[in-house]
């Protein structure tokens, strides 16, 4: 493994950069304001027929910097540490006295600030080098091919570091970092009009954790052959059962529906919900970003507010919006510590790590007394409107019949409206941490299967 200079983790010359530029804004005129710099650094191989097809990198430090004067705010971003502080303070806070109004807008309330940083142990200080990630790539993508009639569609091997430093003139200062390993192989089957393509991929904040890349090209190679002859299937309504590959989209329907900014713009179909039972008995939906090594996880969010653990669905019943303070303003509630920002943007509330609590039954027995039914592992478009709830996306898997998974079957949508969905949702007992949103498999009754 390769050791990085310690300078890469050191993150005191950030932070001293945004409290200069802090007090510069202040100087300028500034009523209030708060600096961001994000750090990142990406490293990535991808091989394909066993030739290294294209190799990335790129590291960089950005600051962003927000002042107030008054309830008018402005953002300004550079990349250019070099450059004079006070100019760009400057500038920011003549944009600001120019911008409209914005009564909900200002800093955290210093009551809800963090002051004590969990550990969350996001960050793994060995990092593979050029050779050792295109050694993983290769592995992945042999195991793959070791399949029989399997080609490659590519395999690629990642590491990555993120993390951001937050100063605000209230007295706020903290930064966090974490580091990213991926994997991934995209496996075709079968030949001519016949071909079939799928994929596997794992993420991970440490190399330890980081599922092997001989399973991961042999699964992605599995899969594709699944696939192969797919049937075509008439229009009706049956049982829809989620493989949780594809389940967590719901769970991050569920979260856009309930971010702050879509309720109070009044475009969310959860928009009344609040307190009502939108899920059935016994389901919890919970939002972690205190989870150690998760994928989104942070110990404060992008306005200071110390993060906790939340419930959006306690026991079947929506408990809460996602809210940022500006939202939480708005809406005449307080902030969830869910802002999120980036260097060139103001705070917007967002998830962080999302999970549909485990069920008690197996998968299996999930599915034992479906007789006519769909199987989906994977979605294709993006047809959901918020708004409505209305949902409506391409997919493909396997039919099921008498309780088991039979022939693949392709090119069909399903459809339904999330809101009787989540009604009719089950889930199974094999919840995974895998992604920023999971699910176990879940099993969706009297949706629509548009076939032939």
């Amino acid at each position: 493994m390769l050791a990085p200079a310690d300078s890469l983790f050191d993150q005191t010359p950030l932070i001293e950069r945004a409290e200069r530029l802090v007090r510069a804004a202040l100087s300028g005129g500034a009523d209030a304001a708060d600096a961001v710099v994000a750090r990142s650094l990406a490293l990535g191989i991808e091989v394909r027929d066993g030739a290294v097809e294209s190799s990335e990198s790129a590291e960089s430090d950005d600051l962003g910097l927000r002042v107030l004067v008054g309830k008018r705010q402005a953002v300004v971003s550079t990349n250019d540490f070099a450059g004079d502080m006070r100019t760009l303070a400057e500038r920011a806070v003549a944009m600001a006295r120019a911008a409209p109004e914005d009564k909900y807008a200002g800093l955290a309330d210093e009551g809800l600030l963090a002051h004590d940083f969990p550990d969350l142990d996001l960050i793994d200080r060995a990092l593979p080098d050029v050779k050792q990630l295109e050694t993983i790539a290769r592995a992945a993508e042999q195991a793959g091919l070791s399949v029989q009639g399997i080609k490659s569609d590519g395999a690629s091997a990642s590491v990555g570091i993120g993390g951001m430093v937050l100063v605000t003139s209230h007295g706020f200062c903290g930064a966090y970092l974490g580091s990213n390993h991926g994997v991934s192989m995209t496996a075709i089957a079968g030949t001519g009009t016949s071909m079939e393509r799928d994929y596997d991929n794992a993420s991970v904040r440490h190399a330890a954790d980081l599922e092997s890349a001989d399973k991961i090209g042999r699964t992605a190679a599995m899969r594709a052959v699944a696939r192969l002859n797919p049937r075509k299937v008439s229009t009706r309504k049956v049982s829809v059962v989620f493989d949780r590959r594809v389940a967590g989209t719901l769970v991050s329907h569920l979260a856009s529906a309930a971010n702050g900014t879509a309720v109070a713009r009044k475009t969310s179909f959860l928009r009344d919900k609040m307190g009502a039972k939108v899920f059935a008995d016994g389901i919890r939906i919970i939002d972690d970003p205190l989870r150690n090594r998760g994928l989104r996880s942070r110990p404060f969010d992008g306005e200071g507010v110390a993060c906790r653990t939340l419930a959006l669905v306690e026991d079947g019943t929506l408990c809460t919006w996602l809210l940022d303070c500006a939202t939480a303003r708005e809406l005449n509630l307080t902030t969830t510590g869910h802002a999120q920002r980036g260097v060139s943007s103001t705070p917007a509330p967002a998830p962080s790590n999302l999970h549909l609590e485990a069920g008690l039954v197996s998968p299996e027995d999930l599915i034992a007394d479906i007789k006519d039914g769909f199987y989906v592992n994977d979605l294709i478009g993006m047809g959901v409107n918020m708004v409505t709830g209305d949902y409506s996306r391409g997919a493909s898997g396997f039919w099921i019949e008498n309780g088991k998974c039979t022939y693949p079957v392709s090119e069909v949508t399903i459809a339904g409206n999330l809101i009787d969905m989540f009604r009719a949702l089950t889930p199974a007992n094999d919840l995974e941490f895998r992604y920023g949103a999971n699910a176990p498999t879940l099993r969706l009754e009297g949706l629509t299967v548009a076939g032939q």
